[in-house]
């Protein structure tokens, strides 16, 4: 079906939510709010990431991990924040996925530490990352980004900035179309 077609059955409150939000630096962006922690993010990983690969000519694909004031999700907004730090999130986001779900959920920053050594990164390097202002900052900025989105739970998808899209059982291509028709909003 066209996105024509689709756009006249996407309903306010059925498809996706106007909330207040925040706005965002570049536009359009697609925001996922996600954790590692999160058994349902992993199962919804792909499906997200294809959407995403759907509207990239369009949209900007952006994550904010969540912590939600438990100790090993803020774990996990750590290995996010260093992946991004040493640009290896391509390399590494299924593997952090996997060892979280399958192997044993980031306890501390050391066990943070061990699983990027064992990425091949340098331990002396993440150790002055990990203890950096710049860590601090953006783990404040991912906590505030998610209490500014408004969002209940995680796996969230954000537009903009203000369009919460409801994704349960939606293919990546509904995903992509739901996007692509709030972006023109």
């Amino acid at each position: 079906m066209s996105l024509s077609a689709m756009a006249a059955t996407f309903v306010e409150g059925k498809d996706y939510v106007r909330v207040e939000g925040f706005s965002e630096s570049h536009t359009p962006v697609l925001r996922e709010f996600f954790s590692y922690n999160c058994p349902h993010c992993f199962r919804m990983d792909h499906t997200i990431e294809e959407a995403a690969g759907l509207v990239a000519k369009e949209v900007r694909f952006e994550r904010t991990p969540v912590g939600a004031g438990r100790k090993p999700w803020q774990m996990s907004q750590l290995a996010y924040y260093l992946a991004q730090k040493f640009k290896v999130t391509e390399q590494t986001h299924g593997a952090i996925f996997k060892h979280v779900q399958e192997v044993a959920p980031f306890q501390s920053e050391a066990d943070v530490r061990q699983f990027f050594v064992s990425q091949g990164l340098k331990a002396d390097e993440l150790d002055k990352a990990i203890a950096s202002s710049d860590r601090k900052l953006a783990m404040m900025n991912f906590d505030t980004e998610a209490q500014l989105s408004g969002i209940r739970g995680v796996p969230s998808l954000l537009v903009n900035g203000k369009y919460m899209l409801h994704i349960q059982g939606r293919s990546s291509g509904e995903i992509a179309e739901l996007v692509q028709y709030l972006i023109k909003q």
